[in-house]
Parts: structure tokens; sequence; C-alpha cells
């Protein structure tokens, strides 16, 4: 059985009545550019744990310049979490501000939108940008902006909840249904169990600092997908340990892809396309683009 296969019929397996920890799918390291892994993108993992298709992370240094440069995206969601450091961003929807350690910056795109951003002060930023498509009836619209203060993550336990609810705790981001995110930190030798809500099949963790057994081994810089079903995950701390983790109900749509954009279908794509192409040459006139 290849690969794609058996990650689409993985089913689940009790012994009697007890339900059996989540087993792995497999464990990737990503590919670096600069100070940069992308660890998932859609051409490749994304395919097999939409809704999320792009995931980076990394250590930026201190620096006046642009992150990126500015640049659009339609069809999809970005939730920039920073671990240390502080990013400043702006965005065409007239959003603009500063994220501190600890805090959110969610970008919904839509039907497009261009944004940038930068380190600010001399700490380096340690982050995770997480993508993730959205439904056909939030993938042309209205794109929104929201900058969420570190006080403002609700917690369970050692869990911050990012994205999503997770045992009665609501993250203030308005994102698409189905999908929890969360940034769990565990001292050396505490376990933890995390039971997906229903129906949230798709399972991953990107270790960001230490050593854990899931059961299998896992070292900071690894990503982890597990096989598809409800069953929970446990984690295990070798030592103090920091990971994010997410799951969702599969995303049943295509991955129709644009330069920077994600959508369902290629007619959405081209209305984002073009609503893109439109902020562009505003932006241009304004002497922001070359």
């Amino acid at each position: 059985m290849n690969a794609v296969a058996s990650f689409q019929s993985q089913a689940e397996s009790t012994i009697g009545s007890v339900v059996m920890p989540r087993k792995l799918w497999t464990v990737t390291t990503g590919y670096h550019r600069g100070p940069i892994t992308r660890l998932v993108s859609p051409s490749d993992l994304g395919q097999w744990i939409k809704p999320f298709v792009f995931l980076d992370a990394g250590v930026l240094p201190a620096s006046a310049g642009p992150l990126f440069g500015i640049h659009p995206h339609s069809g999809i969601a970005t939730l920039t979490a920073v671990l240390s450091g502080r990013v400043a961003y702006e965005d065409t929807t007239g959003k603009q501000g500063e994220v501190q350690t600890g805090g959110l910056e969610w970008m919904r795109a839509g039907g497009g939108v261009w944004h940038d951003g930068h380190v600010v002060g001399n700490t380096p930023v340690e982050f995770f940008q997480l993508w993730v498509t959205l439904p056909p009836d939030q993938e042309n619209g209205v794109p929104e902006s929201q900058n969420i203060a570190p006080e403002k993550v609700p917690a369970v336990g050692p869990a911050r909840v990012l994205l999503g609810h997770y045992q009665g705790a609501t993250s203030p981001i308005r994102g698409p249904a189905g999908i929890t995110y969360l940034h769990v930190r565990l001292k050396a030798g505490e376990q933890w169990r995390f039971q997906p809500n229903p129906s949230e099949t798709v399972a991953w963790m990107a270790l960001h600092r230490g050593t854990a057994s899931v059961p299998e081994s896992l070292a900071a810089g690894d990503l982890a997908i597990f096989e598809a079903s409800n069953h929970p995950i446990d984690v295990v701390a070798h030592d103090d340990v920091s990971f994010v983790l997410g799951a969702a109900v599969k995303h049943p749509y295509p991955l129709v892809m644009g330069k920077y954009s994600v959508h369902t279908n290629a007619r959405a794509l081209a209305e984002g396309e073009a609503e893109i192409a439109r902020i562009g040459r505003q932006l241009r006139a304004a002497g922001r683009l070359p």
C-alpha cells in the first residue's frame, strides 16, 4: 500500500474498550530558506493535512528591514504566533500594529490582501506561521486582520488555544470552524494527552524546543503527522519542551494554487488573483511597489 492510500485508509483501532493512542504517519524536518524552515507546503504534506497547507518556523534576526517585502494572498488565512521578540505588521485592510511575545496576528486574506512586517527591537523573533485554507463561502470574502495580545490567548493547563476551541476555551480569532491549533509547554518528565474534538481526524505537531516521545522520539525541528483518526495523542517530555499542535476536520476540496494563493476551484482563484492585481495597481500608483 502506498503512503497516500495508507494515510487515507487509517481506521480506528481498539483493544476491547480501550482506545489506543494515535500512531505516527510520518516525520519531517522540512527544508531551509535562510533563517526560515518550511515544514509544510500545499504541493507536498499540505495535501494530506489540509486545511493546514503551509507551516513555517524560524528565528529572525533583529533587523529594520522587511521580513518578506509587501506581498499578496487570497483564499487562505495566515496565523503568526510570536514565541519571542516583537513583530510590526501592516496590511491593505488598513490595519497595522505590533505583535508582542506570546501574541498572535491573524490575516484572513479572503478575496485578496497585501501585507508586510518586520522585526522590532533588538531581540530575535522566534515564530510559527501557519496558513489554513478557507471554505468556499469565505475564500473570496472580505479580508480581516486581528492582533491578539498575549493575555487574550486562553489556556487550558499547559496548552494555549491559538485557534478554535479546546476543552471549553475558545480563541478570540474569528477562524473557520473545525480547526484547533494549540501551543503547548511541558516541563521535563511531564505527560500530556490531547483528545481532539469530534470529527477532527487530521493531526500534527511541530516541536519548537526540547525532545519528547509520542511514543516515538521527536526533537526540536521535527514535524510529526499522525494517522487519520480521532484517537488521542500522548506526549511525554524528556526535557522542557515547547510545541505547536494542529487538529482539524479534513478540508474536502482540492487545493487550486497560485503563487501566493490557495483556493477550492479555478474560478475562485481567478477572482482572487484579479483582486490582488487591482490592489497591486493601487500600491504601485502610491509608490509602494516598483
